[in-house]
């Protein structure tokens, strides 16, 4: 156990140790502009300021982003990418980009993406839970029911949910267009 007082105290920061701990967290997370701003702020609060002036936290995400050790639009894209490779529809998506704090510029491009693949997206995400026709038996009323609010959950738009929920064990719907 560690106790208060055994804990090594870490010195304030200054501006060279902030630009590392910016570069370390870059270096080792995707993240976002939003996201590397709150770390530095948080460390900032931890460990508190040494340096002149106000802290350089706005310029140094700035520069961080201007070098590309920080994109956006990138990590909006992978994240859109993976999530719906997980089965997750566009409105969860969109919680997710809105969360990691991309603006909705940056995020046009991944909600493109979870657009387009919202069909096979409900598809993985049934097969995953088992709903529908990945189920090994029809369901009952109330087992529908539990796997349409799984599915709204989940992102998925009500139509598309409501096909797969409603289709018979080894009866997989066919995409409208």
């Amino acid at each position: 156990m560690t106790r208060p007082y055994d804990r090594k105290v870490k010195p304030p920061l200054d501006a060279a140790t902030l630009e590392q701990a910016a570069l370390s967290y870059a270096g080792r997370y995707a993240t976002t502009r939003a996201k590397l701003t709150a770390y530095l702020n948080r460390k900032l609060r931890e460990r508190g300021w040494e340096g002149a002036g106000a802290p350089p936290v706005e310029s140094l995400v700035a520069r961080m982003a201007a070098l590309n050790y920080v994109d956006d639009r990138a990590f909006a894209s992978a994240r859109a990418a993976a999530l719906s490779r997980r089965g997750y529809g566009a409105r969860r998506v969109g919680a997710a980009l809105r969360g990691a704090g991309i603006g909705e510029e940056d995020a046009a491009e991944a909600r493109e993406i979870a657009a387009d693949s919202a069909w096979e997206a409900a598809r993985r995400f049934a097969e995953r839970r088992r709903i529908g026709p990945f189920a090994e038996t029809e369901a009952d009323r109330p087992a529908r029911e539990k796997a349409l609010a799984s599915m709204l959950r989940a992102g998925h738009p009500v139509q598309i949910a409501r096909l797969f929920v409603a289709a018979r064990p080894g009866e997989i719907p066919e995409a409208d267009g």
